[in-house]
C-alpha cells in the first residue's frame, strides 16, 4: 500500500469518526428554546406551552402575529393601545389563546408588568 493511500484512508475514517462525534454532541433546535424557557423565571409553568419572553409577547402582537386573535399590529396597535382600547391583559389573553404562552402568566404581575412596559416603549418610540 503506498504511503498516500494510507494517509488518505486513516484522514476518511478519522474525519468519519468525528463528524458522528460532532453531530451527536450538537443541540436541537428546540433543546435551546426549552432552555431558555426553563430559565425564564416563571413559576408553575406548563411543559407543553411555550414561554415568550415579554419583549417578545408584545413584538409578536406589534408584528401581527396575533391578528387571528383580535390584536391589531403596528401603528394600530399603538394606537388602541394609546387609547385604552386595548390593554396588557388583552393583548396577553391574545398571546395565550394563540397557544404563545401558558395561562399562567395571566396571574404573574411581573410578567404583564414587563409586557407593559414594552408596550409602553413601543408607544414613545412611535412618537418621535
Amino acid at each position: 500500500m503506498k504511503l498516500s493511500t494510507f494517509i488518505h484512508s486513516v484522514l476518511f475514517t478519522t474525519s468519519i469518526a468525528l463528524i458522528s462525534g460532532i453531530a451527536g454532541a450538537q443541540t436541537p433546535a428546540n433543546q435551546s428554546i426549552n432552555t431558555a424557557i426553563n430559565s425564564n423565571n416563571i413559576p408553575n409553568h406548563s411543559t407543553k406551552v411555550s414561554y415568550l419572553q415579554p419583549f417578545n409577547t408584545a413584538f409578536l402582537a406589534y408584528e401581527g402575529g396575533l391578528k387571528a386573535e383580535g390584536i391589531p399590529s403596528g401603528s394600530a396597535l399603538i394606537s388602541e393601545y394609546q387609547t385604552g382600547n386595548l390593554s396588557t391583559l388583552d393583548i396577553v389573553k391574545a398571546a395565550v389563546r394563540a397557544n404563545k404562552v401558558s395561562a399562567d402568566v395571566l396571574t404573574n404581575q411581573d410578567y404583564l408588568s414587563a409586557v407593559e412596559s414594552q408596550l409602553t416603549s413601543f408607544t414613545q418610540h412611535a412618537s418621535y
